[in-house]
């Protein structure tokens, strides 16, 4: 940091005027402004943190990413509605997420003194078994959440979200639609806005347990993954540091592999070099990777030939998926990765879908519990 007054700035402010409300979902408004030098921008607020703008409000943006073209979302992000700002909060909690940003917030959560479920926190042991699938990108959540419901409709299905995408749950269109099919959202980390909060992953995981009742839990980053074309600088990563965490508290992680014949960049087809490295290389507890049998001749002799280094302690599953293609086409979200939908990217939702069937496949019974 340089000298007081020579600080580089690293947010591109402007002022808007709401002029339209669009779409709202969980906790979120989609919104255009009319800004100067920028004309209409498409813009959202998170109304538990700003309050609902409403048509005419000065709004306070941060266009920063919108100026850059970026992926996910394409917004500017409402920051305040200065000239009708919302009541203080009310509700319970202490913990402080998106810390020491201007933006932090403070939620209650399941690990925390003085609340309902932290005694049942404090005295769980382990996951008793529990399988997870572990993603890299929350696209592959639906995917896997239709092949656990389609192998058994009755398992109760967890999602834990990590803090490697978006922070706050509400961003996130699929969890809305997804909502009435999951037992409930645990945000971990600095990732808020769950049904659940809790300060780490171990915890989360354990409160999808113990506390949601979950048969099986999902987990992945939220939308909007940060990539860098390296091996090691992509936030889907920290899926070997949860597979890790589901086998440091006994429970069976489950790779969902990232494959695909339709990504233009080689280092993605096939087995996309990140499922390699994050499970390959960080989850040094071992996983248990499911490929879908199906993929035809040339993609899936790929795939074998990706999978053949994988070290001793990664288990190699080639799954039957029969019904599967089927009830992905019936999906109650649209199925898209990397701006390509469920046709384009067959490969990458079947082996989502068929790492949620071998999850279904491993809950414990009741008397094998323990």
């Amino acid at each position: 940091m340089g000298e007081r007054g020579t600080t580089q700035q690293r947010i591109r402010w402007r002022r808007g005027t709401v002029t339209a409300l669009g779409r709202a979902w969980r906790d979120a408004q989609e919104l255009t402004a009319e800004v100067d030098g920028d004309g209409e921008v498409r813009a959202l607020a998170h109304p538990s943190l700003v309050g609902v703008p409403e048509v005419g409000d000065t709004v306070l943006l941060n266009t920063t990413a919108w100026a850059q073209r970026l992926g996910t979302g394409g917004y500017a992000l409402v920051v305040a509605v200065p000239d009708r700002l919302p009541p203080d909060p009310s509700g319970p909690g202490h913990l402080v997420k998106a810390r020491y940003t201007p933006l932090q917030v403070s939620v209650q959560g399941v690990d925390e003194q003085d609340t309902e479920h932290h005694r049942t926190i404090a005295d769980a042991e382990d996951l008793a078994g529990m399988p997870v699938v572990v993603a890299d990108l929350h696209s592959a959540l639906p995917a896997a959440l239709i092949g656990v419901l389609a192998t058994d409709p009755d398992l109760r299905v967890a999602y834990v979200m990590t803090d490697g995408g978006a922070l706050v749950a509400g961003f996130s269109r699929t969890l809305s639609s997804l909502a009435s099919s999951l037992a409930g959202v645990v945000t971990v980390g600095q990732a808020f806005g769950g049904d659940l909060e809790a300060v780490t992953l171990h915890t989360g995981l354990l409160a999808a347990k113990h506390v949601l009742g979950a048969d099986v839990a999902i987990v992945s980053q939220g939308p909007g993954n940060l990539g860098t074309g390296t091996p090691w600088g992509f936030s889907g990563v920290a899926a070997g540091e949860a597979c890790n965490a589901v086998t440091v508290l006994g429970g069976e992680p489950v790779g969902a592999l990232r494959i695909s014949d339709a990504d233009p960049r080689p280092r993605h087809r096939g087995v996309s070099h990140h499922s390699l490295t994050a499970f390959g290389r960080v989850a040094l507890g071992g996983v248990t990777l499911i490929a879908p049998r199906g993929l035809g001749s040339e993609l899936g002799s790929q795939v074998e030939e990706d999978l053949a280094g994988q070290p001793e302690r990664n288990r190699v599953v080639w799954m039957d998926v029969d019904g599967l293609e089927e009830a992905l086409g019936l999906s109650p979200v649209p199925l898209s990765t990397m701006g390509r939908s469920f046709p384009e990217e067959r490969a990458y939702f079947l082996a989502a879908a068929a790492a949620g069937r071998y999850a279904a496949l491993q809950v414990p019974l009741p008397d094998d519990e323990g």
